[in-house]
């Protein structure tokens, strides 16, 4: 009867190289499938798709946010000119008024004038005349 005996190196590295070229050909003969690379594939372009829809989702989005902006870019613009608009009028209503009180106070101020001058003319009149 012979006793326990213990691989040695080489028979351990041997074994070792022939579990590797057996996880290697496993593994080949699963990628070179041709069920399994088709599987993969399909895979891939589904992938491809989904991402090219979510891109296309994004750039939409982006689209609809600009759209947004450019409109509230457009009302912020209009209310602007409009506001301008209505300071200018604003302006152009006191401008006015204080043209008008400016007329009334020369015409009002012509008229104080032109009354001293007809009390001084008569007044003139009946120192001439004595009396």
């Amino acid at each position: 009867m012979s006793g326990f005996r213990s691989p040695d190196v080489l028979e351990r590295r041997n074994n070792a190289d022939a579990v590797k070229k057996a996880m290697l050909a496993k593994f080949r003969s699963v990628t070179q499938d041709p069920a399994r690379a088709e599987q993969l594939r399909a895979q891939r372009v589904a992938v491809a798709e989904a991402r090219a829809v979510r891109i296309a989702e994004r750039e939409a989005a982006k689209k609809v946010r600009e759209a947004e902006l450019d409109a509230e870019v457009a009302r912020a613009a209009e209310l602007a000119v409009q506001a301008q608009r209505e300071k200018e009028q604003a302006d152009a209503l006191i401008a006015a008024q204080k043209a008008e009180a400016a007329a009334a106070l020369a015409a009002e101020q012509k008229a104080e004038r032109d009354a001293r001058y007809a009390a001084r003319k008569a007044a003139k009149k009946v120192r001439r005349r004595g009396y």
